[in-house]
């Protein structure tokens, strides 16, 4: 007889999960950030060609054909929907999906904790996040910005440096293929340099991002425009994303098409854009933050840790 029926994780790990969901609840309650629910599926998917939405139909009696709906990879467009109608500071801790991502630190269903903070910067929700990691006994998280590590671990600036110095520098890394996108080249350089560096540190954010990994935030236009964006690593481990966000709905659906435009040429399926989402920014999102933190990796780095099986109780392989 097989065991795979049995849960991964032991009942001590399960247990302390649980207390790990009451604190957040808790630490969310006393700073009045509200706890919201959106839909795990939509009819829009997320473009971002570094990400792949699992989708589903979904049949209707009415309809001839079913409908396709994608598994959210972030709630974040239905909670901006959220704050764009007036509903203020939230948060929630949801099942969130991402395709072709299986290994130690990666599955493809897992749990997000997002919060959204009205009238903040990324700064001031960086300090949050600090505040809610020193209560977790996560201390002596280090600030650095991205363009400060990126030059002390490879010697070129992110802001500045051309694609021909980037190219030559993945290159030396081990990329064969040509690659002329200026963030694609980013990626894999931090990765294959800048990652190992985080490794040996216990808990480090990084902001200020390039331009070109805006993503869903803004961009500060100073001497050098940077995306007010940041991440927090925790020995090298990626477990928080967040962004001073994005307000201006042009330039969101300018970004949206750009993605598509990106998916195309590397043979990826185009996404529908949210229409719905672009709608609520012309209606006027507030100034705020958000960050999206994986609850599985930051629980399986609290507990000293190194595969994300040892704290589910069903991963995908035993689901």
């Amino acid at each position: 007889m097989t065991t795979d029926w049995r849960p991964s994780a032991s009942l001590d790990i399960i247990r302390q999960r649980a207390q790990l969901y009451k604190f957040i609840r808790r630490f969310m309650e006393e700073r009045d950030i509200m706890e919201v629910q959106t839909p795990v599926l939509s009819q829009y998917g997320n473009t971002d060609p570094n990400l792949e939405s699992l989708k589903t139909l979904i049949h209707s009696p009415s309809e001839p054909e079913p409908a396709v709906f994608y598994l959210n990879t972030s709630p974040e467009f239905a909670m901006k929907r959220l704050i764009a109608a007036g509903y203020g500071s939230i948060y929630q801790i949801c099942k969130v999906f991402r395709d072709k991502e299986t290994g130690p630190i990666h599955q493809p269903e897992f749990t997000m904790l997002e919060w959204y903070r009205v009238g903040y910067n990324q700064h001031q929700l960086i300090d949050e996040l600090i505040l809610l990691l020193s209560r977790l006994g996560i201390v002596e998280v280090e600030r650095k910005s991205y363009g400060e590590i990126f030059e002390t671990c490879t010697g070129l600036n992110p802001h500045l440096v051309s694609i021909e110095s980037l190219q030559e520098k993945a290159s030396y890394y081990g990329l064969e293929s040509e690659v002329d996108d200026r963030a694609t080249l980013l990626d894999f350089i931090f990765s294959h340099s800048i990652n190992p560096a985080l490794a040996s540190e216990r808990a480090v954010i990084l902001y200020d991002f390039p331009a070109c990994q805006a993503a869903l935030a803004r961009i500060r236009n100073t001497d050098v425009p940077v995306a007010e964006r940041f991440e927090l690593f925790i020995h090298g481990v990626e477990i928080a994303n967040g962004f001073h966000e994005l307000i201006d709905a042009d330039e969101q659906l300018q970004r949206f098409k750009t993605d598509n435009r990106k998916r195309k040429v590397t043979g990826q399926d185009e996404i529908p854009i949210d229409t719905r989402f672009i709608n609520s920014l012309e209606h006027g999102l507030p100034e705020c933050a958000g960050v999206a933190l994986g609850v599985d990796r930051l629980f399986m780095q609290m507990r000293e840790l190194n595969n994300l099986e040892k704290i589910l109780s069903f991963p995908a392989n035993r689901a």
